[in-house]
């Protein structure tokens, strides 16, 4: 295939080789531009790559980056959490009954032109500048595109699938049992995908107020403040990081709980497509992580009511205020988990009964 050709895909070992080669070119243009004595960009606007690594080991040693990520990671699960579990519900309302969208349609469509850092101040009267402010602040800037969203995507399910249930005889809810969830959340984790990267941005914004710590008051204190531009560089390598491994951690769920969405219609409508090498290696190390993350936080939960590693526990001192949705999403985890285990065992147990 010509990797010029319009709408061209690319497989997985030229779309992993074009990657090294993307980050290799962009390395070197960075270093051709802070090279020398009289760079093209000085340092207070471009640090070099050397300073920017160099300054990892000062933001562990005198700012407490490891807490300041782990404050930050709480803040955007918990904001997602409120949102998605207020958006959600509140768009199927919306979207189904015609009552409920006639009397807040517009509204939903009017909220969505708001500028959520003009209503920064609205949020510090009500809640103060406290954890929990910015937990809601980051919720709010996540429901405002996500609620929309979730109202078209109901409306988007098809006609065809409606028609063979209700000729079925389903009633309101097998309806929106068998074919609206599915349907709507199938398409809603790739909305869900989008809206990471937008809520760092909010992150940032809301942890500049107050001292309750992050990575977003860390760049203004130990970065903007004191003119470490390296540091802020290595700072936004971090938030890069943790989004890039949240768009992987949302692509092994949707993988695991939408495997429609990956079948081939280019080999046949009727089987999922081929597997590769690296679709087995991706999934054995998705597997692995998954519980070696368990048992660390199994770990970690723990030593919250026997210190076991220490007399400060971990996980309250790491999450803050926030611990209470590390605690909900990992239980969600290892609950999904031994879910998945019983039933596989259930499946395995009548066929050596057969044997």
């Amino acid at each position: 295939m010509s990797l010029l050709k319009l709408n061209g895909k690319l497989n997985n070992r030229q779309g992993l080789l074009l990657g090294i080669g993307g980050f290799i070119i962009l390395l070197l243009i960075w270093l051709l531009l802070t090279a020398g004595e009289n760079p093209i960009f000085p340092s207070y606007i471009l640090p070099r790559p050397g300073s920017v690594l160099r300054s990892f080991g000062s933001l562990y040693t005198d700012n407490d980056i490891i807490r300041n990520t782990c404050l930050s990671l709480g803040l955007n699960l918990a904001g997602y959490l409120e949102a998605i579990i207020i958006a959600i519900p509140l768009g199927f309302l919306i979207g189904l009954i015609p009552l409920i969208k006639g009397l807040t349609q517009r509204q939903v469509d009017a909220i969505r032109y708001i500028p959520l850092t003009a209503v920064t101040g609205l949020f510090i009267v009500w809640f103060g500048t406290s954890t929990a402010m910015k937990v809601h602040f980051l919720a709010f800037g996540i429901l405002i595109y996500l609620l929309p969203v979730v109202m078209v995507r109901v409306n988007e399910v098809e006609d065809v699938y409606l028609k063979t249930v209700y000729t079925l005889g389903a009633n309101n809810w097998q309806t929106v049992k068998t074919v609206y969830l599915p349907s709507v959340l199938s398409r809603l984790t790739d909305d869900i995908r989008v809206l990471t990267a937008i809520s760092w941005t909010y992150i940032i914004v809301a942890e500049g107020i107050g001292s309750t710590g992050g990575i977003g008051s860390l760049i203004w204190r130990a970065g903007i403040r004191q003119g470490r531009v390296d540091k802020v560089f290595a700072m936004l390598m971090i938030i890069m990081v943790i989004g890039i491994i949240q768009d992987k951690i949302f692509i092994y769920l949707d993988r695991v709980f939408f495997p429609h969405k990956y079948q081939d219609d280019a080999q046949t409508r009727y089987q999922v497509k081929k597997v590769s090498t690296w679709d087995l290696i991706w999934n054995f190390v998705a597997s692995i992580s998954v519980w070696i993350l368990i048992g660390i936080y199994l770990l970690l939960f723990i030593d919250s009511f026997v210190p076991i590693l220490g007399s400060e526990k971990l996980l309250p001192y790491l999450f803050g205020d926030t611990v209470t949705a590390v605690h909900l999403i990992m239980w969600s985890v290892i609950g999904y988990q031994a879910y998945h285990f019983f039933q596989k065992r259930q499946e395995i147990l009548p066929e050596k009964s057969k044997v």
